[in-house]
């Protein structure tokens, strides 16, 4: 069968993987009768909740005599590591816009990364069925976007499709034919070259990794040269030639649809995962013994924030997870980084450990898979990854690309709040609509708990994309949260007559019956200062009663933190505590005495400084 090999690239919810969907059932590779969930490929629990895709996933369709190996990436900046090595194992890609958004940030991030590889993408514009769909105009924005990246004639002169991947269809004109897939199908076959397929013996090179609790690591990747038979002695080399280690192939799995099933030989050009390495990870070459030059790679992104993970050290601890030692936490951090090469997992002093990443959506990510796994655990503020200038000795730090695109009143409030925060304004255009599209470069210390704040400012009008742009020289200090917080000075049940008399001080996050403890935070303190109080208080009761009917108690409801807007909100000297069914705010130091000693000795520190 003649092969091609395709990524499909796009933003966050352009509709990549209901494409993918859509593909698989018109080319016969899923039975009629065989029951598949709604966007197959994004097979875990938190891919199907939040509606994105966060690890790149391989599958493969026949379309009459071609095998068509297809590649879903994520669409979202922190998994964007995964992106740039996917590239390396296709030789086409589809990029998909979204008939009415346009190109996007990470659209522009991917797209990038293909052009400068000599890929000649296909540009399908996806959701035309929308009533806001401006194809004509988008498709100026993509090759205006082309020719920005520096595209050369023959990638220029990209063919174009026009569907909808939710209704199941696309062609050559925006107006139809509406029947199925198969002008995409002609089109992969037609302009897609067959993989390049080099002389000599078995190489590959490691794209994505995979922890398997039966077959250990897991690489996959597509055979450069020679062929790959379960039992072949292989070695791993990284990007500089050295060997890692020399080992055997356990089992060679092939993509079939949506399984991946065991074969006897895969020859080169194809996509294949092999088993059977213990060392050799992502961008290191597997090759056969006699071979002794690795393939190029590209390196892996540095991390760009960092996050404390401690135990959980709390009144509450190990009342509602069952994963509370160190040691347990520990385990499950370093099997993360194995599988995860974004992640830098480092051991600190106090049974605590330092995990860097690329954004906070990720950390959160991982936070969350723990807690539904029952880890208890608390985390600190995330900080961002300075860099020094080996020339100079200067401090960088990240700077990130934004895009933020919102409606012209609220445009003034957005440009205030991140000027405030040293973003910088590098383009203001409308973008249809009475919305305005605002690009900054702002940077990542600045961007932490912003997402809250610029809902708040647009009235949740507001969509924002951000990028890592560039590492620049430190921007001076960003003021951080301008409020204090209501700190509980005792432990029991939360009692709503002393939430209702304490409504004046500030907005609370917990309700009548919550378990608190001293130290946790229980709510916003309309001041700048931290101030404690008692949420345990009952009303006195007395055997007189009023004239009237007792006032009948009317809470506001509480604020509802979600984690991402829990890490965003804590201050350097606070944590979140995670369980398996709640998210609380604490001190860092339970104690109000040993706070007060700790704050005074940082402020002495700071003037000595």
């Amino acid at each position: 069968m003649t092969l091609r090999n395709i990524a499909i690239i796009a933003h966050v919810d352009h509709g990549k993987t209901t494409l993918i969907d859509r593909l698989l059932a018109q080319s016969g590779s899923v039975r009629e009768n065989q029951r598949i969930a709604e966007r197959a490929m994004d097979s875990n629990d938190l891919e199907r909740e939040r509606g994105i895709t966060i690890l790149a996933k391989v599958t493969s369709v026949e379309w009459r005599d071609a095998r068509i190996n297809i590649v879903d990436t994520p669409g979202h900046a922190d998994f964007g590591g995964e992106v740039e090595r996917i590239l390396n194992m296709v030789d086409g890609a589809i990029l998909l816009v979204d008939a009415a958004e346009g190109p996007m940030p990470q659209t522009k991030f991917v797209l990038q990364k293909a052009l400068k590889i000599g890929l000649r993408p296909i540009v399908a514009i996806n959701k035309i069925d929308k009533p806001e769909e401006r194809h004509e105009e988008v498709i100026n924005e993509v090759f205006d976007l082309f020719a920005a990246l520096d595209a050369d004639n023959d990638q220029l002169d990209f063919p174009i499709l026009y569907g909808s991947a939710k209704q199941g269809w696309m062609s050559l004109d925006p107006a139809g034919p509406q029947d199925d897939m198969s002008a995409l199908f002609d089109l992969v076959v037609k302009h897609v070259p067959a993989p390049v397929v080099e002389e000599g013996p078995f190489r590959m090179l490691a794209t994505t990794i995979e922890a398997n609790p039966y077959l250990g690591r897991i690489l996959t990747g597509r055979v450069r040269s020679g062929s790959v038979k379960p039992n072949q002695p292989i070695k791993a080399m990284d990007r500089t030639g050295k060997v890692i280690e020399q080992g055997r192939v356990s089992k060679v799995l092939a993509f079939r649809g949506l399984e991946r099933t065991p074969v006897d030989e895969v020859l080169a050009g194809d996509i294949v995962a092999i088993a059977g390495l213990t060392k050799a990870t992502v961008a290191d070459t597997l090759c056969a013994m006699e071979v002794t030059q690795a393939i190029e790679a590209q390196p892996i992104d540095p991390p760009t924030l960092s996050m404390t993970f401690r135990i959980n050290d709390g009144p509450l601890a190990g009342k509602e997870g069952d994963k509370v030692q160190s040691r347990v936490i520990r385990d499950r951090l370093m099997k993360e980084a194995e599988g995860n090469v974004a992640l830098k997992v480092a051991d600190l002093e106090g049974e605590a450990f330092e995990v860097a990443g690329r954004g906070e959506l990720q950390l959160a990510i991982l936070i969350e898979t723990m807690r539904r796994e029952g880890f208890e655990l608390t985390v600190g503020r995330p900080r961002v990854v300075m860099r020094t200038d080996e020339a100079t000795g200067q401090r960088l730090e990240p700077v990130e690309e934004v895009i933020i695109d919102v409606d012209e009143e609220f445009s003034g409030a957005v440009v205030q709040k991140l000027s405030e925060r040293r973003a910088e304004l590098k383009d203001m255009r409308p973008s249809g609509a009475g919305r305005q599209r605002l690009v900054f470069h702002a940077p990542t210390r600045g961007l932490i708990g912003y997402q809250g704040e610029l809902l708040t400012d647009t009235r949740g009008t507001a969509i924002m994309n951000r990028l890592f742009h560039a590492y620049a020289p430190h921007m001076g200090a960003i003021p951080s949260r301008h409020t204090g917080v209501l700190l509980s000075n005792g432990e029991g049940e939360a009692v709503a007559y002393a939430l209702w008399k304490l409504e004046d001080r500030g907005p609370m996050f917990i309700e009548p019956g919550a378990k608190v403890y001293a130290g946790m935070i229980v709510g916003e303190h309309t001041r700048g200062n931290d101030l404690e109080i008692n949420v345990l208080k009952a009303k006195q009761l007395t055997n007189i009663r009023a004239a009237g009917k007792d006032d009948s108690i009317l809470l506001t409801p509480p604020i509802r933190l979600t984690l991402e807007r829990a890490l965003a909100y804590i201050a350097d000297d606070e944590l979140v505590e995670v369980t398996p069914q709640s998210i609380r705010l604490r001190k860092a130091i339970l104690d109000p005495h040993e706070r007060k000693r700790d704050e005074r000795r940082r402020n002495e520190d700071a003037l000595s400084a």
